[in-house]
This record gives C-alpha cells, structure tokens and sequence, in this order.
C-alpha cells in the first residue's frame, strides 16, 4: 500500500504540470486508475519471466503491476514503452521513489526493440486492431495480451477479426460495469 500510495502522491503532484490523466478522474484515482490496473494481474498467469506495457503514458497498468510485482515476485521483469519523454521522465521518477525495479523504453511501440515477452498490456491507447499489431512485434510464442477495454469493445473484436486471429477470454472489469479485461491469446494475421 505504501508505495501505491507514493503513486498516487506523485500523480497528482505531476499531473498538475502535464497531462498524465483526465483532470475529472484524479478525485476518483484509486478506483478509476490503481484498482482499475490492478485488476489485470489476476487474468495473467504467476511467475511470468517478462510482461510489456504498451503505451505506459501515466502509468497505468504498468507502475501497478510493477509495484505489485515487488511484493509478489511475478512478473520476474517489467518493461513499460512510451514515447512521451516527460511521461518517462514521470515513470522513472515513481520507480526510484517507490523502489520498484522495472525498465522504461523512450520510443515509439512500433520502433521500440522487439521485446519477446510473454505477457504484453495496454490502457486507453488505441483501437483493438493496432494494438494486435503491436502484441505481434512485442509478444513471443505462446503470449497473450491483456487489454483493458472500454464499452464499444465487441465492435472493436469485430472489426479485429476482419484482419486478426486470436483466442479471446472475456473477464468482466471490477470497477467499470460496460468495460472488460480481454486476455487474447494465439495472436496471428489472417
């Protein structure tokens, strides 16, 4: 809790100077963005060598499962890739404060080294079919992504399957009654 908390601290203290979250949600924080994020450590498998976070931006999920993953030990490592140097310069800064080992990349997803990881997530980044392609640089054989997804998220599986193939699970979200986590799996171009 302790170090959610210097999370929290150091959101509201940033978010002042740049936009890491929407100014409406800061006054519901630890639902709307901490239990939010959280919740998508339960759908993924324990002891995970490598977990990628796409689009880190404020840091959600990625500082979440960071910091949950010093307590735990799974993921075994972390990396969060955002282009936006003054977001990185934000997550570097909450991972020395918090003490949480992870590593921030400053590039463009689909720029960025391939990173061959078993677990890839995102958070309000993009449509579901570029961030298929972006699970596809980022993900190795046998990986899965774990996407938080807003209302329209059985449009966006449509419009997917137009170009992707993938195995889906759908796992309602604890804090948004429309939203879901998906856990997508067997990601391949059709």
């Amino acid at each position: 809790m302790e170090r959610l908390e210097i999370l929290a601290a150091l959101l509201e203290k940033w978010n002042k100077r740049i936009n890491l979250v929407s100014k409406s949600t800061i006054t519901n924080l630890w639902a709307r963005h901490i239990l939010d994020s959280a919740q998508v450590v339960r759908t993924a498998p324990y002891n995970i060598p490598h977990w990628v976070d796409i689009g880190s931006g404020g840091g959600f999920p990625g500082l979440v499962i960071a910091i949950l993953a010093a307590e735990t030990g799974s993921p075994q490592r972390l990396t969060m890739i955002e282009a936006d140097q003054r977001k990185c310069a934000f997550l570097r800064t909450v991972l020395r404060e918090t003490d949480v080992n992870a590593k921030v990349i400053s590039q463009r997803i689909e720029e960025a080294p391939r990173q061959q990881a078993q677990v890839l997530s995102a958070r309000a980044l993009a449509d579901l079919t570029t961030l298929l392609s972006y699970s596809d640089r980022h993900l190795c054989d046998g990986g899965h992504a774990i996407l938080l997804k807003g209302a329209t998220w059985k449009k966006e599986i449509a419009e997917a399957r137009k170009s992707w193939s993938f195995t889906q699970e759908v796992i309602q979200s604890i804090t948004e009654p429309n939203a879901v986590v998906l856990k997508l799996g067997e990601i391949g171009r059709v």
